[in-house]
């Protein structure tokens, strides 16, 4: 399935996530981009093109919103209620996904 339709079927790329997880509080482009740098200690990082290219597709599934503290030449950005849920839903998803990995993994150990 092409990465374009994950947000259609309620799961994140890695990209969104992070976004996602950054905007629990309002930020901007460049302040949401050295967020996720400094949260993953430099081993992911979005670029502009990227990030508001993801920013977009945000908007349009009404999992973020330009917030009140945006101006004409700063646009701040915040998770709504949607994506807030859609993001603990996905969080546990990647739960059962590395509980799985570690299950098969430790079941190869014993072999």
């Amino acid at each position: 399935m092409p990465r374009n339709d994950s947000l259609k079927i309620g799961e994140l790329t890695d990209t969104s996530y992070y976004i996602l997880l950054c905007l629990t509080k309002a930020k901007h482009g460049y302040l949401i981009m050295q967020t996720i740098k400094n949260l993953t200690n430099n081993q992911f990082s979005i670029g502009p093109a990227s990030m508001y290219t993801t920013i977009k597709k945000l908007l349009d599934a009404g999992l973020i919103k330009l917030s009140s503290e945006s101006s004409p030449k700063k646009k701040t950005y915040v998770a709504t209620t949607k994506g807030i849920e859609l993001f603990k839903k996905e969080v546990q998803r990647r739960k059962e996904m590395i509980e799985h990995a570690e299950r098969i993994l430790n079941q190869n150990e014993e072999i």
